[in-house]
């Protein structure tokens, strides 16, 4: 049998798969059969990271999304500009609001097998649209990508399931435990959840990963707060929380591990089947929506029902919270890192230092509503770096402005263990550090998208 007979198929979908190419050593196992793989979604990002350790594992793959690459129409880092060249990686341009169009990215190309796993990176990721675009570009999405799976019969269906939820402070949440989705951007998420456990015959896990961060990621709250601290940096003035210390935890994770999470659950699923996979990891998720929308929105189940399927938390065990500037860290085993402890790792990389605003202070920056009173000083700060670079930099995809989502408090704790025990899955990057930020830091520098200057 031909080496590459052994090999899955893969399809992904979104652009934000990017950082899935952005290497690891998970992938240096071989998965012992043919895999075809398919992705979608805006996660470019962790493609970039996905390549490396899936180059060695699947026959062909085709990623799938909104955005042109040719001439790109989305910011694409340059690992993932390397995977399109090569012959075994098809990138197809569609609109995946049109079921057809998606039933025809699930035609493997002539001579070639269904495909073996997909990889659904959708989803609307800006808080502060509406939720009618919430529920198309979320939750019908997902079903249409479901629905085609299941019917086609893949052996791993990966959904990515973004942290939009609000967790106990006290303690971290396991997957078994009933979580409040955050605002309308996490109720369509969630309801998505509970339309794909539904599907009967789709092979599925989800995977609910913390704040992502790593390399050419360039959304959510993590290179937010990252960009806002070089700012105060660069002025010499120390970075503020407007949130009083406390254990209040927002879990990250790194691209590479978002990769090498989705590879192993795929792999894990495929080894079990959905029926199973069930009775080894499956757990009931609940419904938090209004009731009536049960008959408006096409595909949802009825309120009483908790469909059942695998759900896996995927974090960092250390937890960190930005709010205007950076916040706090929390510790979920035998921890001893501390808000300030974890404030100083941030602030003391650009060489400032950590500090909290007083209760006053505090409390009229909570209430105030004009979002451009609040991101004057930092975002002003971010041009001034931009344009005393040397050379000067007119065209970044990195913003110093905190939408309104990032500015709140968001309290995300999962507990780990599980996709540890039951997968056996390992972090590539268990800690948020120096060295993390700098890796960050310096990429972008690279591309000349960062800028170079260290002071006024």
């Amino acid at each position: 049998m031909a080496a590459d007979s052994t090999k899955p198929s893969v399809l992904i979908f979104g652009k934000r798969f990017e950082y899935m190419f952005k290497g690891s050593s998970l992938f240096s196992r071989s998965c012992g059969w043919r895999t075809t793989c398919l992705c979608m979604s805006r996660l470019l990002e962790v493609w970039a990271s996905f390549h490396r350790f899936l180059l060695f594992l699947y026959q062909f793959l085709r990623i799938v999304d909104k955005y042109s690459v040719h001439p790109a129409t989305t910011y694409i880092g340059p690992e993932f500009g390397k995977v399109l060249q090569k012959s075994e990686v098809e990138y197809r341009q569609a609109n995946l609001t049109v079921a057809a169009t998606i039933q025809a990215a699930f035609d493997p190309p002539a001579g070639k097998s269904e495909f073996d796993y997909v990889f659904d990176f959708t989803g609307e990721v800006r808080n502060d649209r509406s939720e009618l675009i919430q529920i198309s570009n979320t939750f019908a999405i997902a079903r249409l990508l479901g629905l085609e799976a299941a019917k086609r019969k893949v052996k791993a269906f990966v959904r990515i399931q973004q942290p939009f939820y609000e967790t106990s402070a006290k303690h971290t949440a396991t997957e078994k435990d009933d979580i409040k989705p955050a605002d309308t951007i996490g109720i369509w998420w969630h309801e998505s959840l509970r339309m794909l456990a539904s599907i009967e015959g789709l092979n599925l896990v989800i995977l609910r990963i913390g704040f992502i961060y790593g390399p050419y990621t360039d959304f959510g709250n993590i290179i937010s707060a990252i960009t806002v601290a070089s700012v105060y940096g660069y002025l010499q003035k120390p970075m503020k929380s407007m949130w009083s210390p406390g254990k209040n935890p927002t879990n990250t994770v790194h691209v590479e591990d978002v990769a090498g999470g989705s590879w192993a659950c795929a792999n894990w699923i495929a080894g079990h089947g959905r029926k199973a996979a069930d009775e080894l990891a499956g757990v009931p998720i609940p419904f938090h929506n209004e009731k009536t929308k049960v008959k408006e929105v096409e595909g949802m189940r009825p309120h009483d029902e908790k469909p059942v399927a695998p759900v896996f938390n995927l974090v960092h065990t250390s937890y960190l919270q930005f709010c205007l500037v950076l916040t706090r860290s929390y510790q979920v085993d035998d921890s001893s890192s501390t808000l300030v402890s974890t404030g100083q790792i941030v602030s003391s990389f650009f060489g400032t230092t950590f500090e909290f605003f007083n209760v006053i202070e505090s409390t009229v920056f909570k209430f105030m509503d004009d979002l451009e009173d609040i991101n004057e000083h930092h975002v002003e700060g971010w041009t001034e770096m931009l344009q005393k670079s040397n050379p000067p930099i007119t065209n970044t995809p990195i913003s110093a402005y905190m939408d309104k989502y990032t500015l709140e408090k968001h309290v995300v704790g999962f507990d780990n263990s599980k996709i540890k025990q039951v997968v056996g899955y390992k972090l590539l990057r268990p800690e948020f550090n120096h060295d993390n930020i700098k890796e960050v830091v310096d990429k972008w520098k690279e591309e000349g998208l960062w800028p170079n200057v260290s002071h006024p």
